[in-house]
């Protein structure tokens, strides 16, 4: 049986493959931007076009604001057939909202002494209540104008009002997590239920009146009973059941948030083990009429705690998605059905036969349907918070520039005429001519889809991208007018006639990166002696004797350069090579091939800034290189100093006459295959003094063995055994029949003098 459950994070997943691939391969080959999935479409603007989890984008039902709210912060929304009630912030006011034929009209039917109105709801009689919050009061506004408190629970937040169906009104509370039953005939209240949770957050009514409520701060989903007792359905990963609406035969629908968008602020939560709660947790409004919903506005109070921060209902440890949608049965089963990863749902409603979803931080309407998650509507509001009936689909509220909407006609007899899709601008990595722009999908009398795209360097569309190419109705549309640029966009209009609707299923864009030249980071000359072979190569000892003669030049090397890949290496030992160690990179992504040449230091002075003729004093070691290193015999060339040049080329993924080199010259390299020699030595008693000279390269180590004895230093006159020129003194008796001095320079290179020669045998 397939899973009913689904996840916006694996359609994510495969956008971001599609999209992020076009940019590994060859500048010189034509690669594709491909929009196939609901998440890549998503990513950017949807007006009037509603995309379905396969990824297809149809003209949406028309939907038209037909109020607007003055106040700034719209917080709860509840009514029917044409009247709604709307709880606000910053002023604690109540408004009636009326759909009228043309437009609709926006009244106020009270203020609260308190800020923020999060609750209201209104019974069949058209009388409406209000929960205020904080120091949370119930109002009562009857038909006849009168405004009451029909009760004071003394709870902080008021979040959840529903009517029980026999004249009692339930009141969720927090942070004492209270459920009460108001008598609204009476005025009595009683506690039906004392969480040990810190908020009910929601309420639902079975027509046997067993209550579904939902709580925050351990985010559960409870069932109680008349008797008030409770049993857990589903225990949430995230730590808030903000809504639940009955569904379909019998079934029920409820969301989990974990979310720095909530209403409801968790950071200061201390849950209690037993008897219900001892927090305090503030509500992120507070009670100083700064109130937001959106964390780029929010005026939210945060508090570390065990070494973590939260804001809103999300610790920030928490890793999953912001938002869970579940489907409970007949029988109280609980099965998660959608998981949106970066969406807060802030309200359902079960109507049409599917259920609608209303999110933010982007304003989205979505309504689920035969297992798939479609986006309705896409507001330019930051949130939806709130969902009631109407009568050609569902009334929707937003807020942070709080307005009311309405779908138009039913069906599809009130599609929109025009929607359009605007992708996120793509980006090619570098600077790009693009080929052309098609769509595949269908269409057809009169029904039609019109491509356009613009260009850009800038990664956000402004003044200085292009303007918008014609539009064209085609399935394929050139692009060869759209100057170059590293950016961009591309934008869908589809047409519609009555009430059919093109679908689109793919919009794909060719381009190809215009070749940028090979980039060499570094390069650099191992020691004398260092060389390097493949990490996996293992010799019996560290001394790397196979090598590799070059028949067209003068140097041998080590191994096969033809052979020899990418990859980790380690260093070896061998007397005479020298080792070349480069890094580099293509900004295309090119495969590259390099050239490694030799000159000395004299005959580049000598050929000055135009460097003679077309290589000048340069000469070939090696070409065709894949590897970013090479180890070859040095002793072929004559001591004296040198400079070596690699030049990386991308020739192998670019046509003829485009591809680019880059070059690297190295520091100058000394080549030394002299010992030091002896200038003078003298004897004086018991001590011999000795001058010693190398031509070109430090000395690194000078011992002296007497009568074939052990190796022992000698002493420096300066101190420092680190030049070219040094004096040497050491005790030795004067009957010393072999006395040896041996000398190392920094090249390796080894001598050995003999000292009582040079003295005379006796002395």
């Amino acid at each position: 049986m397939r899973s009913r459950h689904r996840t916006a994070a694996a359609t994510a997943a495969a956008a971001i493959l599609l999209l992020a691939g076009a940019g590994t391969t060859a500048a010189s080959e034509v690669q594709i931007w491909r929009a196939n999935s609901q998440a890549a479409f998503l990513a950017g603007e949807l007006v009037d076009v509603s995309v379905d989890r396969l990824g297809v984008l149809r003209l949406a039902q028309r939907a038209e604001q037909f109020a607007t709210l003055s106040e700034p912060f719209l917080f709860s929304f509840a009514g029917a057939n044409g009247r709604f009630a709307a709880g606000t912030g910053n002023s604690g006011k109540v408004l009636e909202i009326t759909a009228g034929a043309d437009a609709g009209s926006v009244a106020e039917l009270f203020a609260a002494e308190e800020p923020e109105i999060f609750a209201v709801w209104v019974d069949g009689n058209g009388v409406v209540y209000a929960g205020s919050s904080p120091d949370g009061k119930v109002y009562r506004k009857r038909p006849d104008g009168e405004v009451e408190v029909v009760f004071d629970p003394e709870a902080k937040y008021i979040w959840a009002l529903l009517g029980d169906g026999d004249g009692g009104l339930l009141v969720g509370t927090g942070p004492e997590g209270e459920l009460h039953r108001v008598d609204l005939g009476s005025g009595e209240s009683t506690l039906l239920y004392d969480s040990t949770d810190l908020h009910i957050r929601s309420l639902a009514r079975r027509a046997d009146g067993t209550l579904f409520a939902g709580t925050a701060g351990e985010g559960l989903l409870l069932e109680i009973d008349g008797e008030g007792a409770a049993r857990t359905l589903y225990d949430a990963a995230g730590p808030e059941v903000l809504a639940i609406v009955p569904g379909e035969e019998g079934a029920f629908y409820a969301t989990a948030l974990a979310s720095e968008a909530s209403f409801v602020d968790l950071s200061s939560a201390r849950r209690s083990s037993s008897g219900g709660s001892s927090s305090a947790a503030a509500s992120r409004t507070g009670g100083n009429g700064g109130s937001s919903t959106e964390s780029n506005d929010q005026t939210t109070q945060v508090t570390a705690q065990a070494g973590a921060i939260s804001v809103g209902s999300r610790a920030a440890s928490f890793k999953g998605p912001r938002s869970e949608v579940l489907r409970i049965d007949g029988s109280g089963s609980v099965e998660s059905i959608w998981k949106f990863e970066a969406e807060t749902v802030y309200a359902l409603s079960y109507q049409q036969g599917r259920l609608w979803v209303a999110t933010g931080q982007e304003g989205k309407l979505f309504s689920y349907q035969n297992e798939q998650m479609v986006l309705e509507k896409d507001l330019d509001q930051g949130q939806i918070v709130g969902l009631a009936k109407g009568p050609a689909g569902p009334v929707f509220a937003s807020t942070n520039a709080a307005a009311v909407y309405g779908f138009v006609g039913g069906g599809s007899a009130g599609l929109a005429e025009r929607g359009t899709v605007t992708a996120k601008p793509l980006d090619a990595s570098s600077v790009a001519s693009f080929g052309s722009i098609r769509w595949r999908g269908r269409a057809g009398d009169g029904v039609e889809v019109a491509l356009s795209a613009r260009s850009g360097m800038s990664s956000t569309p402004d003044e200085t991208w292009s303007a918008w190419t014609t539009a064209s109705v085609a399935r394929e549309a050139p692009l060869s007018d759209l100057p170059p640029g590293r950016y961009l966009q591309w934008r869908a209009e589809l047409r519609g006639s009555g009430d059919r609707t093109p679908e689109v299923v793919a919009v794909e864009v060719t381009y190809r990166q215009h070749n940028r030249k090979p980039e060499i980071k570094k390069l650099e000359v191992l020691p004398a002696g260092t060389i390097l072979v493949p990490t996996n190569f293992n010799p019996s000892n560290q001394a790397y004797e196979p090598a590799h003669p070059n028949r067209d030049r003068i140097f041998t090397v080590v191994g096969d350069p033809a052979q020899t890949q990418r990859g980790s290496t380690k260093t070896l030992w061998k007397l005479g090579y020298r080792t070349l160690r480069w890094e580099a990179e293509d900004p295309n992504k090119d495969r590259l091939r390099y050239r490694l040449s030799f000159a000395r230091e004299a005959a580049l002075a000598a050929a000055g800034e135009d460097g003679g003729d077309e290589e000048g004093p340069w000469l070939e070691v090696a070409d065709d290189l894949k590897a970013t290193f090479f180890s070859f015999d040095a002793t072929v060339l004559p001591d004296g100093v040198y400079r070596f040049r690699v030049e990386a080329s991308d020739r192998l993924d670019n046509v003829a006459g485009e591809a680019l080199e880059a070059e690297e010259i190295s520091a100058a390299v000394v080549v030394d295959h002299s010992p030091a020699r002896l200038v003078s030595a003298t004897r004086d008693g018991d001590r011999v003094t000795a001058v010693v000279e190398d031509a070109w390269s430090p000395l690194r180590e000078a011992v002296i063995s007497v009568n074939a004895g052990e190796w022992r230093s000698v002493r420096v006159e300066d101190g420092l055994l680190d030049s070219q020129r040094e004096t040497l003194s050491t005790p030795a008796p004067e009957g010393a029949r072999l006395l040896l001095l041996r000398l190392t320079d920094a090249a390796h290179n080894v001598t050995t003098i003999d000292l009582s020669g040079q003295l005379g045998s006796g002395q």
